[in-house]
């Protein structure tokens, strides 16, 4: 039996080292999503508090594949310094083999994995939703799209808006005028009493409406005179928003119980949204659930990947085991092109990488316990001494 000390304290260092993994890795991902939505940030002037949000909102896309990451760089990182250390030595010594200490690690990694399907069936859908709601509205009541009243506002694509009076904060506007000129053919003039700015989350857009008014059209030489209870008019936010597209909601971005009920219903699905959204559904439904499944598979092929490497420097053990993950996500990548392409069915696409690691996991597992695993970091040691010798020769 292992010694409740010995488990608990191997236990604590994996909670700490994977803690620490997933939040250098989640600022790095979101450092570069800054600078890839900087035009997005820059017309709406967010403050501090406001990217903070955001970045919330954002993060269970990103934890949904960092969590794998984290969990594989902390059982590998803890068990290579045990290795190297000679912990496992002394506890192999002491009658205790691999297999003794292994209850710690998998408790471990199946919490990991608990926490990223929830990340995957709640969380993530709960992100975007919220992050579409929240940059529409930001966009609503920002700089850009506040509408200045007694002020031809021009700012908007194709349009001339002028309000009387405006409550930006409401998105309440009275005595309006608009002037349409986004179509060449026909150029239209509105006016009416009141409207509202609302934000349409569900399709990524900002409804301008207007009520009770009159439109002038002019289209070449003539001239109509149409009046209208309700007018609509949808902003341009892909230009508006630096080229952010927030239209119609991407099946990554639905929740998983909606994605099941678009994948039960293939012909309602592909009739309304083409066969290449429908795949895409498909594909995103198999990947909520194997990407938690990795964080399982990969701790356990670490813990022999980090035997097989003993004596490593816990700077090179980051770079094999994010080497590692690249040769796992390049099959998922692969997968999920192949499934999105009807190439190849997502089932055995996305999970054949679980597949291939956690065969090797095991095998290599079996052969640690024996003592049979290569010795890589030893190997190359006697490698170099052999070359040097030859050349001193």
């Amino acid at each position: 039996m292992v010694p409740k000390l010995v488990s608990r304290n191997l236990f604590l260092e994996l909670c700490w080292l994977f803690l620490l993994c997933l939040g250098a890795l989640l600022s790095l991902i979101l450092i570069g999503r800054v600078l890839h939505m900087r035009e997005l940030f820059l017309s709406l002037s967010l403050g501090a508090a406001d990217l903070g949000l955001l970045f919330l909102y954002l993060s269970p896309f990103f934890m949904l594949l960092l969590i794998p990451v984290a969990c594989m760089l902390s059982v590998f990182l803890t068990f290579l310094r045990m290795s190297t250390d000679r912990e496992l030595t002394a506890l192999k010594a002491g009658g205790v083999s691999l297999y003794q200490l292994l209850p710690a690690p998998v408790l471990f990694c199946l919490l990991c994995t608990a926490a990223n399907l929830f990340v995957s069936l709640y969380g993530l859908s709960w992100g975007m939703n919220n992050f579409r709601t929240t940059v529409l509205e930001y966009a609503r009541t920002k700089t850009q799209l506040v509408i200045q009243p007694g002020v031809f506002n021009l700012q908007f694509p194709g349009l001339m808006i002028y309000a009387h009076d405006v409550d930006n904060n409401r998105g309440l506007l009275t005595d309006i005028i608009v002037q349409d000129r986004s179509r060449k053919e026909a150029h239209a003039t509105v006016l009416a009493p009141e409207g509202r700015i609302l934000p349409d989350p569900e399709h990524g857009r900002i409804l301008f409406v207007l009520r009770d008014g009159t439109i002038y059209q002019q289209e070449q030489e003539r001239v109509s005179v149409l009046s209208f209870k309700t007018y609509t008019v949808r902003l341009d936010l892909n230009r508006i928003l630096g080229g952010s597209n927030l239209e119609d909601l991407k099946p990554k971005e639905l929740s998983y119980a909606r994605l099941r009920e678009l994948a039960m219903d293939p012909a309602a699905t592909t009739e309304a949204h083409g066969a290449n959204w429908y795949r895409k559904v498909l594909v995103e439904v198999h990947k909520r659930t194997a990407l938690p499944m990795a964080c399982l598979v990969l701790g356990l092929f670490a813990v022999p990947l980090a035997c097989a490497f003993e004596g490593l420097k816990r700077q090179y053990g980051v770079i094999l085991a994010m080497l590692n993950f690249v040769v796992y996500y390049t099959l998922f990548s692969i997968g999920l092109s192949t499934g999105e392409a009807g190439t190849l069915s997502p089932e055995i696409g996305l999970w054949l990488p679980n597949g291939i690691f956690l065969l090797a996991g095991l095998y290599g597992l079996r052969t640690a316990v024996r003592e049979k695993s290569p010795h890589v970091v030893q190997w190359a040691a006697h490698l170099r001494v052999l070359v040097r010798r030859r050349k001193a020769a």
